[in-house]
């Protein structure tokens, strides 16, 4: 059990890559906390409270600094620490840049950068006062290395998450605290799901099945694939390492052209 005795706070935790993140973390002894504005939140719980009895979660949006505040001190009271969190929380939705409002461009900086910012917050100084702690913020390729059509502010805010992770790292490795990052390909998450019957109504698969190909592994990664990088970084495994991004992408970053070949 790699992270037994250890509570960890997972943001956007009730789907996708956060409920790969939190199911291996509670594979590995953790008592974990989902902080998730999604109605499928209490749905997730109970789902995992079959097989996990360490699982609860707090319904909020982690653009209300106020309300993060009560719940961090609620989890203080009850559990006494906070060991691990996990800034996976994110959004995406793609426009081309001339047509996307200042109401969109500010949905994804409230909640990418500016909602995970609210959250490290909070729970910092519970990890300085007991001189412990492992954060792990979720940026993506998108942006720190690669971009498409109508990413412009997805990957403005997972760009930043990268300079978020290096600047925090500084601040706090003294309280023996790391700070890093994971930096996922395509992963097969709701949102990929979304993307593809946005972009083929009628044959999303289809477009998954194109994306697969162009990834070396030609596949997409899994949620599960996913959590346990996130366990790694979140672990006493991980000691000497902070201030780092993680490739997690099957290789789709690798190739210098698609049409050149040997």
């Amino acid at each position: 059990m790699r992270l037994e005795n250890k509570v960890a706070i997972v943001t956007g935790g009730a789907m996708g890559n956060g409920r790969g993140i939190t199911e291996v973390f509670l594979q590995n002894g953790a008592d974990v906390i989902i902080l998730d504005y999604a109605d499928t939140l209490n749905q997730t719980i109970e789902e995992l409270k079959k097989d996990h009895e360490k699982i609860s979660g707090y319904q909020v949006d982690i653009r209300d600094s106020k309300r993060l505040k009560e719940i961090i001190e609620e989890i203080k009271k009850e559990k006494g620490r906070v060991d691990i969190l996990v800034n996976n929380a994110g959004v995406a939705k793609l426009m081309p840049f001339l047509s996307m409002s200042d109401e969109v461009r500010d949905f994804h900086f409230d909640i990418n950068i500016k909602g995970t910012w609210n959250v490290t917050k909070e729970v910092l100084p519970l990890m300085e006062e007991q001189k412990y702690g492992r954060i792990v913020n979720l940026s993506s390729v998108t942006g720190p290395m690669v971009a498409d059509t109508g990413e412009v502010a997805y990957a403005t805010t997972k760009a930043a998450l990268i300079g978020f992770t290096k600047g925090l790292a500084m601040e706090v490795v003294d309280n023996n605290i790391t700070v890093n990052a994971i930096m996922p390909g395509y992963i097969m998450t709701p949102m990929v799901e979304k993307i593809a019957k946005d972009t083929d109504a009628e044959n999303p698969e289809n477009v998954v099945k194109g994306i697969a190909e162009g990834i070396p592994m030609k596949r997409l990664g899994t949620i599960e694939e996913l959590g346990h990088l996130a366990l790694f970084l979140a672990s006493d495994e991980s000691t000497y390492i902070t201030g780092q991004g993680f490739v997690i992408d099957g290789g789709s970053t690798l190739p210098e052209t698609k049409s050149v070949g040997v």
